[in-house]
């Protein structure tokens, strides 16, 4: 057992929420702390993303 076979992850070849590293690397997204959160995976990345867009345009301009 890993330390991460705890943690979740987003599986974004089909949409799963799997504990542990059950998916290949190239298709998880996490570690995150529950299921909930790995389950809103590509929103929290939405929501960085355009987080960084704004820093990038605030420091752009």
């Amino acid at each position: 057992m890993t330390d991460d076979d705890h943690l979740w992850f987003y599986c974004i070849s089909d949409g799963s929420v799997r504990q542990g590293k059950e998916a290949r690397g190239v298709d998880r997204m996490g570690p995150y702390p529950d299921r909930a959160t790995a389950a809103r995976a590509l929103e929290i990345a939405a929501e960085r993303n355009k987080a960084a867009d704004k820093s990038d345009d605030d420091w752009n301009n």
